[in-house]
């Protein structure tokens, strides 16, 4: 019975293997050859004014602040999605919570 079964399996997967790997070798032969690197990559922009290359700079102190409004919120919508049908006030404690933690990192002033 296992062989009834294997063999059309097998077949089915050796078939499938075949047309991928025919589909890949027509599409390297066939497909657009790229150029000689390093053509363009060192040249001036159009206007011919060489442009330094600025440092990006991220403001990591705004980031981890928006980083912890995530945090706080994705932790309210777990805990709020896993008490919906809990009778007591652990919901609206929560909520409060969480009201008075955003109200803190909104009032304390260090992120701006």
């Amino acid at each position: 019975m296992l062989s009834d079964v294997a063999f059309p399996l097998l077949a089915a997967f050796g078939l499938s293997l075949a047309i991928v790997l025919l589909i890949y070798f027509i599409g390297g032969k066939i497909s657009a050859k790229g150029v000689a690197k390093g053509t363009g990559k060192n040249e001036p922009y159009a206007c011919g004014e060489d442009l330094p290359a600025e440092e990006s700079r991220v403001d990591l102190e705004k980031f981890l602040v928006f980083a912890l409004y995530f945090l706080i919120f994705d932790i309210l919508a777990f805990v709020l999605a896993t008490s919906f049908y809990t009778i007591g006030i652990m919901p609206i404690t929560y909520s409060l919570i969480v009201l008075i933690a955003v109200t803190v990192l909104m009032y304390s002033g260090r992120h701006r």
